[in-house]
């Protein structure tokens, strides 16, 4: 019992201090949702190989997701793995960043490509965001004969960008 109402009560913690904002929706072949967002910063773990919370404006995010119509076999609704991911924002002023997204988890979104980043311009000014999603390197993912036949790899590259977002609710935020 005493479990259960800490969880609830840290869920609703969470959800009270954290708004993630839906930069865009997307679908890409093979029957795959992606779903980018941006939130507050966070501490990720390990702490020596991820930017720390202090030093960051926002919490880049990608969820990729098997959909409804992805394969036979693909967990609808399971992360697609393996995809590389890097996100470049650019300033109204010029300025801009580019990290490479990677495998986070947490308990709201569970597995998603993600990156505490700090805004290459003020907090208030708007941003263009690009997302670059790849295939997997050659040798981190063998595709079986049978898929291969019917798909071929399993994604091809694939450029998404927005314009003029504002960063500035987000940044203000915090997780807790």
């Amino acid at each position: 019992m005493t479990k259960s109402l800490f969880l609830i009560i840290l869920m609703t913690s969470y959800s009270i201090h954290s708004a993630e904002m839906i930069v865009g929706e997307e679908k890409m072949e093979p029957g795959i949702d992606l779903v980018f967002e941006a939130a507050p910063k966070d501490i990720v773990h390990p702490k020596e190989y991820f930017r720390a919370e202090s030093n960051t404006d926002i919490h880049i995010e990608m969820l990729a997701n098997w959909s409804e119509d992805s394969p036979n076999g693909s967990p609808v609704g399971g992360f697609v793995a393996y995809l590389n991911v890097f996100v470049k924002i650019k300033a109204e002023s010029g300025t801009e960043v580019q990290v490479q997204l990677t495998p986070h988890l947490n308990m709201s979104d569970s597995l998603h490509y993600a990156q505490n980043i700090k805004l290459p311009g003020k907090i208030d000014e708007l941003y263009d965001v690009t997302f670059t999603i790849s295939p997997p390197i050659k040798d981190e993912l063998g595709i079986h004969y049978d898929w291969n036949k019917l798909f071929g790899p399993l994604i091809e590259k694939s450029v998404f960008t927005y314009k003029n977002l504002n960063f500035e609710q987000i940044a203000l935020s915090s997780r807790r």
